[in-house]
């Protein structure tokens, strides 16, 4: 996972509200073995319809989506945030996001940003030509037009973006500690590590007299 410390550039200004998982990717679209490609079905059914946002050209390759409340609500498929960063959405800025995917989209280095409505209507209309910045740093949303809006995150998982370390990346960062620790229980406690190696002789020697 790459680390994120500021998502900068055009936005989706989009808005729109209860947007659950099936409607950021189809469920036809979940038998897929990779993440590759998924992007090609995000938003299909939004996509379909004439003059849509996500096939404008003015915000193609957009890293920032601005969404409605209760955004990624539905299933618990991780392929909807699957799908958001293949299609290169990097920051989602919402009211507020269902618990399932606002942990997806941690685990797979999207930042998920909560503000209030007041502040995504601004969003919505200064996006229309213009760029907004994401800062994982400073905490903060702006724009060039001077608006500057605070937001909070989980400081784990603030941590774990900013050093682009997902749960096996940040098991794998803690590799020396966890080497030291099994090693001294196995100094210490000897019986454990010979107790385990044990186990296989009474099992192969069940049942015998």
């Amino acid at each position: 996972m790459e680390p994120v410390r500021q998502v900068e550039g055009r936005a989706y200004p989009w808005g729109a509200k209860n947007i659950d998982t099936d409607i950021i990717i189809p469920a036809h679209w979940l038998k897929t073995t990779t993440r590759e490609g998924l992007g090609k079905g995000a938003f299909e059914t939004v996509r379909a319809q004439p003059g849509n946002i996500f096939d404008d050209p003015r915000y193609a390759g957009s890293p920032v989506l601005i969404a409605g409340d209760n955004f990624g609500c539905g299933s618990s498929r991780e392929h909807a945030a699957w799908a958001l960063a293949d299609m290169g959405i990097k920051a989602v800025i919402a009211p507020s996001f269902s618990d399932i995917f606002s942990g997806n989209a941690f685990k797979n280095g999207i930042v998920a940003v909560v503000l209030p409505q007041e502040a995504i209507d601004r969003l919505v209309e200064v996006a229309k030509d213009g760029d907004v910045t994401v800062d994982l740093e400073t905490m903060t949303v702006t724009t060039r037009y001077q608006d500057r809006f605070p937001f909070e995150l989980d400081a784990f998982r603030r941590e774990c973006l900013m050093q682009g370390l997902d749960e096996i990346g940040l098991t794998l960062s803690k590799d020396t500690e966890i080497s030291n620790y099994e090693s001294g229980v196995a100094t210490a406690r000897p019986w454990i590590a010979a107790g385990a190696g044990n186990e296989s002789t009474f099992v192969a020697g069940a049942g015998r007299t």
